[in-house]
């Protein structure tokens, strides 16, 4: 491991209402993520790199309907707030979600399992951006993992008055 770099932990500071925790990957610190089979990422606060974005959250009873699964509109807020901060890391200003342009539910989100969003841009206009999002629910016993959910949503940038401004291009 380079000098002065060392392994850190998910940062405790500011968590939502649930627990979540962001994870961005970049540069410089290292972090080994748990869900890519212990694979070093480097990560910062500071985006150099087009990077994807992920966040941590536990599904508990209260976000759950009746038949014990996520409710639809609980992971459309998941995965819109994923979207809000990939694209304000992007554009370093204020976002406001335009859109949500597709979301698919591919398979339920059960009470008790571990969902992790993956979100990143994948395309940009003169003051947009399209953020791509991805649902995954863990189960903490098995470890099985599967796709429940994926979705584009669309975030315009806004300057100090609020009025649509540039984004930078996604870095190739």
């Amino acid at each position: 491991m380079p000098n002065g770099m060392n392994i850190h932990t998910p940062p405790r500071g500011r968590t939502g209402d649930s627990g979540t925790f962001l994870r961005h990957r970049c540069f410089p610190a290292i972090s080994v993520s748990p869900f890519a089979g212990g694979k070093v990422f480097v990560l910062s606060m500071t985006q150099t790199k087009p990077a994807l974005l992920h966040m941590i959250e536990m599904v508990f009873p209260d976000q759950t309907n009746h038949y014990g699964t996520l409710f639809g509109g609980h992971a459309l807020r998941l995965m819109d707030k994923a979207a809000f901060v990939a694209a304000s890391r992007h554009a370093r200003r204020t976002v406001v979600t335009a859109c949500s342009e597709r979301v698919d539910f591919k398979a339920a989100v059960r009470h008790g399992s571990l969902v992790e969003l993956i979100a990143s841009v994948v395309k940009t206009g003169r003051t947009s951006m399209t953020v791509s999002v991805d649902l995954f629910a863990e189960d903490l016993l098995s470890g099985s993992r599967e796709l429940c959910a994926n979705g584009r949503f669309v975030l315009v940038a806004l300057d100090e008055y609020g009025t649509p401004t540039s984004v930078p291009a996604v870095a190739i």
